[in-house]
């Protein structure tokens, strides 16, 4: 792709790097944000620096804040010993949107696996396990995408809290086997969250 201008490259090549932007894609945006009133492309600006330096990590759940605890952790309506586990926001918001579940949630940050160089050290496990032997929670749902890592995940932490007398379930298979959680329809997610499982039966028909 030839460029009549370094600027244009430059931005265009930035711009490819964002998730399932292509080059041809990359341009038209940058050739549309070239178009729009200089103030709205700086507002866009503002907001991406913003978030980057400035959102907090929930020091409870790992959720996206704007403050040290998020607002589902500091929620005195949710029940704190119902921790449903996840990958990343994503997965917090698609559940949040079915309305259906009133817990806590524990951001992993992502799956275990080895083919990409991700360990469990890698990953906000330790202060799930923590949370566990302290006897805050009474229940642990994982709700990990059905695929091979998400089911690597969910069997590492189980190992790791198992015997520590809480209750372990996860979301009834609903959730199509090989599917990305945050792309399942509310209906099916709610009812996967209502009707969850003992994580044990789940491995009796892995």
């Amino acid at each position: 792709m030839d460029f009549s201008s370094k600027l244009l490259e430059k931005a265009v090549e930035e711009m490819s790097q964002l998730p399932g932007i292509g080059k041809r894609t990359a341009l038209r945006l940058v050739l549309h944000l070239l178009k729009q009133p200089e103030e709205q492309t700086l507002h866009l600006s503002k907001a991406l620096i913003d978030l980057k330096t400035e959102v907090n990590f929930c020091k409870n759940c790992h959720n996206v804040s704007d403050h040290t605890i998020c607002e589902i952790c500091a929620n005195a309506n949710r029940d704190k010993a119902i921790v449903c586990v996840v990958e990343d926001v994503r997965d917090v918001m698609a559940i949040e949107n079915t309305s259906q579940y009133k817990g806590v949630y524990h951001v992993l940050g992502g799956k275990i696996s080895p083919m990409d160089g991700i360990g469990p050290s890698q990953l906000n496990i330790e202060s799930l396990v923590q949370k566990v032997r302290a006897k805050e929670v009474d229940e642990i749902i994982f709700a990990l995408s059905s695929t091979m890592e998400g089911d690597t995940t969910n069997f590492y932490i189980y190992r790791q809290i198992e015997g520590e007398g809480v209750v372990t379930s996860t979301i009834a298979r609903g959730i199509g086997v090989g599917d990305e959680l945050e792309y399942a329809d509310e209906v099916t997610l709610g009812r996967s969250i209502l009707h969850r499982i003992p994580f044990e039966n789940s491995l009796k028909n892995s």
